[in-house]
């Protein structure tokens, strides 16, 4: 570690930042000893122009060094450049698997890093493991100048959002996509169209998002994951997502669609 490098350094799900000149960032150092901080890990995990990239896993214990701080990556978003804030999804999706990896899925013995590849080795059956990705489809339903929002009881506040869930074996995405409706919703949908893709590293989520349109059925949810799902119009919409997600780029979608034909009026 000769040239200096980015150092995304996490304790727990936070990330260690700096306020340089009014301008947040990432320690730009050769090594862990200039702010006198024991990892309990550290792997390279690419480039950003030049300047190699580093994961180090800090202690549930540790201090952010003076002029330093603690903070999760949703609430820092758009404080980072885009490419830096790239890399801090892809360093705490690195973290996580590597704090739930310790041991081989086959054997049961002591995986370890294996160098210049993202993977672990088991020491004794040779099994090599990669990072886990868990593909999950995230989909705006509209009818005319409506969406299909819901709101889970996990969410805080009177947020809702579009229908998401987890791509089980053996489905494709379309399918998902139908089947994650239905069962949440009761709404039967057409017309699935591709939108785009976001990394979301809480834990190991790679979301694909699409539209749809109505193609049947009446709103009926379980009451239990899903509490409440309504059509809101363009011009009366609930709370929603922050920025940060892909949930919001595909409400903003629809709502710059409609607002280009004149639907925003209620």
């Amino acid at each position: 570690m000769n040239r200096p490098g980015w150092w995304f350094i996490f304790k727990g799900h936070q990330l260690l930042t700096q306020d340089d000149r009014g301008e947040m960032s990432v320690p730009l150092m050769r090594d862990m000893e200039e702010l006198r901080l024991s990892p309990l890990g550290i792997q390279p995990i690419g480039r950003i122009d030049d300047a190699q990239c580093y994961v180090a896993d800090l202690p549930e214990d540790s201090e952010a060094p003076q002029g330093m701080a603690f903070r999760g990556l949703r609430g820092i978003f758009g404080s980072l450049d885009e490419d830096m804030y790239a890399m801090a999804i892809k360093a705490l999706g690195i973290v996580n698997w590597d704090r739930t990896s310790r041991f081989c899925s086959q054997c049961g013995a002591k995986i370890e890093r294996k160098p210049y590849i993202i993977g672990k080795e088991c020491s004794q059956c040779g099994f090599i493991s990669f990072p886990r990705i868990s593909p999950a489809v995230i989909v705006l339903v509209e009818r005319d100048d409506s969406a299909l929002l819901a709101r889970a009881g996990r969410f805080k506040g009177n947020l809702y959002s579009v229908i998401a869930g987890f791509v089980e074996p053996g489905e494709t995405l379309e399918e998902t996509v139908r089947r994650e409706v239905k069962e949440e919703t009761g709404i039967e949908v057409k017309d699935i169209r591709y939108f785009g893709s976001q990394p979301w590293p809480f834990p190991d989520s790679l979301m694909i998002g699409f539209t749809a349109r109505y193609a049947g059925g009446e709103i009926t949810i379980d009451g239990e994951e899903i509490i409440d799902a309504r059509w809101f119009h363009v011009g009366n919409l609930p709370e929603i997502p922050g920025k940060i997600s892909i949930a919001r780029s595909l409400i903003d979608w629809f709502i710059e669609k409609n607002s280009q034909k004149g639907g925003t009026g209620k």
